[in-house]
C-alpha cells in the first residue's frame, strides 16, 4: 500500500501524509485512483476504452470503463509454470496440488467441451459443488467463454438449490457424487437427480468423483463424469478468451435472508476484478507467491473473493469440510504445513477456538502468516485479544465487512494503521463510507446507518429478472436518494475506525431507543457458562421487549442465579434498556449456510409468522424450538 501511494504521488501528486488523507484523495479523484489500481496490478484487457467513469454522480447509473473489453479467466490464468496454483485439503482424507500449468490445461479442456456443448456468452453455468479445485476450474472455464457462473454448496437442500438456480435457468450444472463433513461421507447424487428433474433448461450435467473415482452417474439422467466430458480434448497452447464489456455478468450471488425467495444479485466482470485486486494487493498485502486461504463454502462470496487472488500469482489454499474435524487444530495444521500467508475465517470460528481453549501459538509454527481476516459477523474486542494472545502476536488482524451485495468490502484492514480492539480499521480506498442518522445527516461518534455516498466499480449491475431496476433501487437507494444504504448499524470511532452493531433490520427498539444486537452478544458471550446466543425484539404491550435465547455449555442449566448474572453483565456494561425481559435456554440457533445467525427468522417464528425461505438455513429444524413458547405469552 505504501508503495502504491508513493507511485500515485510520483505520477499524480497525490497527498500521502497518512492513510486517511490518501483515502480522501481516492474519493476526490476516482478516475486517477481506479486507473492507478488497473495499472498497478497490470490488469489484462483487449481495450480499456477512452473513459474511466461516466455519470459519476449517479447511484445507480454510474458506469466504470464503459468502453473496456476484458476477460476474468484470462487474468486468473496469466501466471504459468510448475509452481502451485491450488492446494486442496478435504478434512484429513484428501490432499491434492495443482500447478499453474495443470490449472491452465484443465480449464482449456473444459472450455472446449463447453463450447462444443453450445455454451455462449451470457449463458449461465451452475455449480452445486464443494470447495474443490474442480469448482474453480469449472468457474474459470465458464468465464473463458463469457458465460456467467453461479454456485451453492452441497449442504443446500433440493428446494434451496431450485430457489436459486431455478431463477437463472442454467444450461450446464456441475456437481459431485458426494462430500465429506465431520468425518462422514454424504451422498449427493440423489439430491442432484431431484434438482436436475426441475431444471428444464439444462443441456448437460457434469459430475466430479469426490467420494469415488468412478461415480455412479447413471443415477442422474443425462449425466456424465467430468473425465468423460473432457476426454476428447487436448490442452491448447494458446487459449481463446471471450472479451466482454466491463459490466458483463460474471457472477450471480444470492441474498441469504429468510424473508422470501433469494434475490439474484448480478456482478460484473471488471468491477469484481478491480475491486478484489485492490483489496487483495493493497489492503491484504498479497503478491505473487503468497498463500491465500479463506475458510468458505461455494455459497459465500468469500469463495469468489479468494479465487481472484490468482491474478496476482498467489496460490489458492482450498479446504472443504468441518473446520473442527478431526480436531480443532486442522486448519492450523494446514496453515503450518503449507505456510499460509493470509488466513481468512469468521468471527464465530475465532470465538469457538477461544471457548475451546485452543492456542495455535503454543502448538504451531505460523512464522509465514502475516494477515488474519475475519468477517461474517462483528469480531468483538475479546476476539482481538484472543488472536494476539493465542494465535500470533505480530499478525495483521483485519476485521472486514461488506457483503454479497457488492461482492467486496466497504470497510476493512489497512496494513499501515494500528489495530484497535473491537474496531474495523478503516473505510477501504475508493469507498466513500459514511454514517447517517435517520434524517440523512452525517454523524461521527454516534450510531447510525452505514452508507456509501459515491459510486464504486463493484456495485451490482442489477438483479436477475428485474428489467426496470425497481427491485435493485428499492434494495439500496430507497432510504437515501442517490446514496447506497447498506443496512448495517455502525459508529465511527475516535481512531477513525468503525464498530459494527449488527444489521439495521435486526436492531432492537425498546422504548424507542435503537440497540444493536452485537452489543448484547458481546456481553453475554463473555460468560463462561454461555456457548452462544441470539437476541430479538418481541412486540409487546405497544412497545418492544428484548428476548435473549442462549445455548449453555454441557452440564449447565439456566437457573435464577445465572439469569441474574447475565442481566448484571449486560446492565453494568451497556444500559438498563439492553437488559432482556426474558432469557430462555435453547438447544440450537438457526443459521444460514454461511454460518450467520438469523435473528429475523427467529423473530418471525416468535410472532407467529411463516418463514418463507427456510431452505436458506443450514438447520431449519431449529426454528421449531422458538415456536409457541409459554414464556413469551406473558
Amino acid at each position: 500500500m505504501r508503495a502504491f501511494m508513493n507511485r500515485m504521488d510520483t505520477h499524480h501528486n497525490a497527498p500521502i501524509d497518512s492513510y486517511d488523507v490518501f483515502w480522501q484523495w481516492s474519493l476526490d479523484n476516482p478516475t486517477l485512483f481506479w486507473n492507478g489500481i488497473v495499472t498497478d496490478v497490470a490488469l489484462m484487457a483487449d481495450d480499456w476504452g477512452d473513459q474511466v467513469l461516466v455519470n459519476g454522480e449517479k447511484m445507480p447509473g454510474a458506469q466504470f470503463y464503459p468502453g473496456a473489453k476484458l476477460n476474468y479467466a484470462q487474468n486468473m490464468l496469466r501466471y504459468r509454470g510448475p509452481e502451485d496454483a491450488i492446494v486442496f485439503w478435504g478434512e484429513d482424507k484428501v490432499k491434492r496440488r495443482l500447478s499453474r500449468n495443470d490449472v491452465f490445461q484443465r480449464v482449456s479442456k473444459l472450455a472446449q467441451a463447453l463450447r462444443a456443448e453450445g455454451v455462449e456468452t451470457g449463458d449461465r453455468i451452475a455449480g452445486y459443488m464443494p470447495n474443490l479445485p474442480e469448482t474453480v476450474i469449472a468457474c474459470l472455464a465458464a468465464a473463458t467463454l463469457g458465460a456467467t457462473w453461479s454456485s451453492c454448496s452441497p449442504d443446500f437442500g433440493v428446494q434451496g438449490v431450485l430457489d436459486r438456480f431455478g431463477q437463472i435457468e442454467p444450461t450446464v450444472l456441475f456437481s459431485v457424487d458426494g462430500y465429506h463433513y465431520n468425518g462422514k461421507h454424504h451422498d449427493l447424487l440423489g439430491k442432484v437427480r431431484d434438482v436436475v428433474a426441475q431444471l428444464p433448461t439444462l443441456k448437460k450435467v457434469v459430475i466430479t468423483g469426490y467420494l469415488s473415482d468412478t461415480p455412479d452417474v447413471a443415477r442422474v439422467p443425462g449425466a456424465v463424469t467430468l473425465d468423460d466430458y473432457v476426454a476428447a480434448y487436448e490442452p491448447e497452447r494458446v487459449m481463446s478468451f471471450e472479451q466482454v464489456p466491463f459490466n458483463h455478468p460474471l457472477f450471480i450471488m444470492y441474498s441469504s435472508g429468510t424473508t422470501g425467495v433469494p434475490k439474484c444479485i448480478v456482478h460484473g466482470t471488471g468491477g469484481t476484478l478491480v475491486q478484489h485486486l485492490k483489496e487483495h494487493h493493497l489492503h491484504c498485502d498479497v503478491s505473487e507467491g503468497d498463500k491465500v486461504f479463506y475458510f468458505t463454502t461455494c455459497g459465500w462470496m468469500m469463495w469468489n473473493w479468494q479465487i481472484t487472488a490468482m491474478a496476482l500469482g498467489a496460490t489458492l489454499m482450498l479446504y472443504d469440510g468441518s473446520p473442527f474435524y478431526p480436531d480443532g487444530t486442522i486448519l492450523w495444521d494446514y496453515a503450518q504445513a503449507e505456510k499460509h500467508t493470509l488466513f481468512g475465517t469468521s468471527a464465530k470460528y475465532l470465538d469457538a477456538l477461544n471457548k475451546g481453549g485452543i492456542k495455535p501459538s503454543e502448538t504451531h509454527d505460523l512464522t509465514d502468516l502475516r494477515t488474519i481476516a475475519s468477517t461474517g459477523s462483528p469480531l468483538v474486542a475479546e476476539g482481538f485479544d484472543y488472536v494476539y494472545k493465542n494465535i500470533k502476536a505480530d499478525v495483521h488482524l483485519a476485521s472486514i465487512a461488506g457483503g454479497t451485495d457488492i461482492i467486496a468490502c466497504f470497510i476493512g484492514g489497512s496494513p499501515m494503521e494500528p489495530v484497535w480492539r473491537g474496531e474495523i480499521q478503516r473505510p477501504l480506498l475508493g469507498m466513500a463510507v459514511d454514517v447517517f442518522d435517520d434524517n440523512g445527516n452525517s454523524v461521527h461518534g454516534d450510531k447510525g446507518e452505514l452508507v456509501c455516498t459515491k459510486p464504486f466499480p463493484s456495485m451490482p449491475i442489477g438483479f436477475w429478472n428485474d428489467p426496470d431496476g425497481a427491485r435493485y433501487k428499492a434494495a439500496y437507494f430507497e432510504r437515501f436518494e442517490n446514496i447506497w444504504h447498506h443496512g448495517d448499524y455502525v459508529a465511527m470511532t475516535e481512531h477513525g475506525g468503525i464498530v459494527m452493531y449488527g444489521r439495521s433490520d435486526a436492531t432492537l427498539n425498546p422504548g424507542g431507543v435503537r440497540i444493536g444486537t452485537a452489543e448484547i452478544y458481546r456481553q453475554v458471550e463473555k460468560l463462561e457458562a454461555v456457548q452462544e446466543s441470539i437476541v430479538i425484539g418481541q412486540d409487546w404491550d405497544d412497545d418492544v421487549r428484548v428476548i435473549l435465547f442462549i445455548i449453555l455449555r454441557d452440564g449447565r442449566t439456566l437457573d435464577d442465579d445465572l439469569r441474574s448474572q447475565i442481566k448484571k453483565q449486560i446492565r453494568d456494561n451497556c444500559t438498563p434498556r439492553h437488559v432482556p425481559a426474558r432469557i430462555i435456554q435453547v438447544a440450537d440457533i438457526p443459521r444460514t449456510k454461511s454460518g450467520k445467525i438469523t435473528e429475523l427468522a427467529v423473530r418471525d417464528i416468535v410472532h407467529g409468522k411463516a418463514v418463507k425461505n427456510s431452505e436458506a438455513l443450514a438447520n431449519p429444524e431449529a426454528l421449531n424450538l422458538y415456536r409457541d413458547l409459554p414464556d413469551l405469552q406473558t
